[in-house]
């Protein structure tokens, strides 16, 4: 078992305030893996006092970009080295299959640390520009101590979001994993301190929601990056609104995949297994609604159900498992319930239902609804799990007007055989991110959410926009 009871601030492991642990649970044994110590408000002030301090009077906001890219450089390669080691914890932390893990949980972090340590290379600091009476001087800032708040689901893609840019900015960063995942925290900063980055610029307090609330709310913090349920969002919008207090939130999803009449279905469900079945279904952007013609939609449903019911369901650790167990007992209840309510409402089980796969482990079958109308619960509401509606539509018009018929915008996508029309699709639905007969994120390009999916945008270097002030100076002689 991974035991540490020590936490990572100023540079050093240091004893918690309080006593209190975290334990955490392996959804696919549900037996305890690590232990970690559960942060108190009196840790989170001991963190932020020292992430002020390394802002304040360190040398991490007074490197130049270069300086600092070269040390990031440094933490990238070792990521390179050890990124199967970061994949290997998160499927034991959380559930997610190996293969995924190896693909996007701990390669794409890796991935943001390049591109940024890349982009430092050139980034200019200052820029000048003509003025009405003598030269101005555009300069670029870190916006000072950071509060990152990631989840449980995909906790290294969410870190490094955040931290990435963050580090490159200049900034000095408080990281609150989530508690149902704070190991890979744990190797991530015996490896920032290996790179060398300066003592104070990254601490890490694991926590639950009060000391996170407290973290959120502290005076000493300048900015909160958030990740996470879209009520949460809310609740840290309202505290950063009150404070005026810099913030970006990445929140939910419930995003469309729409298949159009001349989509080669066999040759679709292969990557559109992996947009919206990833992680187990716990993905902010899957595609959960699958909107299909009424002139197929037979087909398209036998299709979907065929393409579930082909990923074997098991043990995460086992590289032939296509989807492993929910992360938490909670989970797991949450999700089956959502199952029960789209029965409810009327939606026909074509695959899966209520029978769990194991008796052992927070596992849930997944489960394809047909029959569904856009205004049931289960085409409405985030269910984080592999549950999926089927909805019809009319016309290519009626499609894009259920995929923007949602609170969320995060992403979505199309499927046809003409990709320059899967463009013009793409350009009338309002979301964040869109693919065209594919989804992946790309860590060069802006990714966040329309309506309450979400503020601000990660990812790129608008991704790096989040972490800057602007400061102009005007100059006479």
């Amino acid at each position: 078992m991974r035991r540490h009871d020590k936490l990572f601030i100023g540079g050093e492991w240091v004893a918690p305030a309080g006593t209190a642990t975290i334990d955490v649970i392996s959804p696919h044994t549900e037996e305890v893996v690590g232990q970690v110590p559960d942060g108190t408000p009196q840790d989170v002030d001991r963190a932020v006092a020292a992430a002020r301090q390394a802002f304040d009077h360190g040398p991490w906001p007074r490197m130049t970009f270069a300086e600092r890219a070269e040390v990031i450089g440094r933490l990238a390669a070792i990521y390179n080295e050890r990124q199967g080691e970061m994949a290997e914890l998160i499927t034991e932390e959380m559930g997610s299959p190996i293969t995924f893990s190896n693909l996007a949980q701990a390669p794409q972090p890796l991935g943001m640390l390049q591109f940024y340590a890349e982009l430092g290379k050139t980034f200019e600091q200052e820029e000048e520009r003509p003025g009405l009476f003598g030269p101005l001087t555009v300069r670029r800032e870190p916006v000072g101590v950071v509060a990152a708040v990631v989840p449980w689901n995909v906790p290294q893609f969410v870190t490094m979001t955040k931290l990435a840019p963050a580090l490159l900015a200049g900034c000095t960063v408080v990281l609150k994993p989530a508690p149902e995942t704070p190991l890979d925290a744990y190797l991530l900063a015996e490896w920032t301190a290996e790179a060398g980055v300066p003592a104070g610029v990254l601490n890490i307090v694991p926590a639950g929601r009060e000391t996170g609330e407290h973290l959120v709310s502290h005076a000493g913090v300048d900015k909160v990056a958030f990740t996470g349920s879209t009520a949460a969002g809310r609740r840290i919008a309202a505290i950063c609104g009150e404070q005026l207090k810099r913030l970006s939130l990445e929140l939910g999803g419930k995003s469309a995949a729409i298949i159009l009449d001349d989509a080669d279905l066999a040759a679709s469900m292969g990557f559109l297994s992996m947009a919206s079945l990833m992680n187990n279904g716990q993905a902010c952007v899957a595609q959960t609604r699958i909107l299909a013609s009424r002139n197929r939609y037979d087909e398209v449903v036998d299709a979907i159900a065929g393409m579930v019911t082909s990923q074997p369901v098991g043990d995460p650790a086992d590289p032939a498992t296509g989807i492993g167990p929910l992360v938490a007992k909670r989970q797991q209840e949450r999700v089956e319930g959502y199952v029960r309510i789209g029965m409810d409402e009327g939606a026909k089980v074509v695959v899966g239902g209520l029978d769990r796969p194991y008796d052992r482990g927070w596992y849930v079958s997944p489960t394809v609804f047909a029959g569904v109308s856009n205004d049931m619960r289960i085409a409405r509401e985030e269910i984080f799990g592999p549950v999926l509606a089927v909805i019809p539509y009319d016309d290519e018009a009626d499609a894009v007007r259920i995929a923007n018929d949602s609170d969320y915008g995060l992403a979505g996508t199309v499927w046809t055989a003409d990709a320059d029309h899967g463009m013009e699709v793409a350009r009338q639905v309002r979301t964040g991110t869109y693919g065209v007969n594919c989804f992946m994120l790309e860590t060069n390009a802006p990714f966040g959410g329309y309506k309450a999916s979400g503020i601000g945008r990660e990812l790129g270097p608008e991704g790096l926009n989040g972490y800057l002030e602007y400061k102009t100076i005007a100059r006479l002689g």
